[in-house]
């Protein structure tokens, strides 16, 4: 009857990563999903290991989701920075420009608009949920890639070198950031946190199984954190990593 309780009790939301530390912590029988069960059996073949087991995060799917929107975020600030140096006509290397376009194609564009697209949103739309939502944010993930293969193109020392040119990286990135500061806010308040309703527990589970798979797949086990290392590192070379510096004198 204890144990009856206990399983009641636990959230719905617990994520493969949650569950393998629940688990772990509590020491109590809990009945595994397939997935569980399955890693327990690989897990026994390891059983000799003397390492200490490694506690995961609990990484539910829209907080995943919200996450590598903070990557975007992060890169968005770069381009205001870029944006900054253009206007005020100060020096300005198309490195970091070119190299956070590089992250803007390959794991928001390529990997996390992927997913959303073939995933999430005809998910909502054969559920007859936010589908005028969905639609736009399609348009502009298109929009989005059409900015980004112009901030590539133009990202070099010699457009810098030319006002035309240099005007027109500007506003390429200008307008990126304009879309995608409400794009992804509505998505974060809106779209995903309404997926719950319209999914099943076991779905909402897969989906965010299925998700960390193709990461794993294409950037490797850390790839969030590899990635945010490597905004990181332009962060740096472009000065504007120091948290600090953005606090106003008020």
């Amino acid at each position: 009857m204890t144990e009856q309780r206990e399983r009641s009790d636990r959230p719905d939301y617990i994520s493969r990563r949650g569950f393998v530390s629940l688990a772990g912590l509590t020491g109590v029988g809990i009945v595994a999903p397939k997935w569980a069960m399955a890693e327990q059996r690989a897990g026994s073949r390891s059983a000799k290991s003397t390492e200490p087991p490694h506690e995961e995060e609990d990484v539910a799917l829209p907080e995943d989701l919200m996450r590598e929107h903070g990557v975007l975020k992060r890169v968005m600030l770069i381009y205001d920075e870029a944006i900054r140096r253009i206007d005020a006509k100060q020096q300005l290397s198309p490195d970091p420009i070119k190299n956070s376009a590089q992250i803007i194609r390959s794991f928001i564009e390529d990997y996390h608009e992927k997913l959303e697209e073939d995933h999430l949103f005809p998910r909502f739309e054969k559920a007859g949920k936010l589908a005028d939502l969905t639609s736009v944010l399609r348009v502009q993930h298109q929009a989005g890639r059409r900015l980004t293969d112009q901030i590539t193109q133009l990202a070099t020392a010699a457009s810098l070198k030319d006002a035309s040119s240099a005007s027109k990286l500007r506003d390429a990135m200008r307008q990126f950031n304009r879309m995608y500061a409400p794009h992804e806010a509505r998505e974060d308040t809106v779209l995903f946190p309404a997926l719950r309703g319209i999914v099943s527990k076991n779905e909402f589970a897969a989906l965010g199984e299925d998700f960390e798979k193709k990461e794993h797949q294409l950037f490797g086990e850390d790839g969030f954190e590899k990635m945010v290392d490597r905004v990181a590192s332009i962060e740096k070379a472009l000065g504007v990593y120091d948290l600090a510096q953005f606090t106003p004198h008020v």
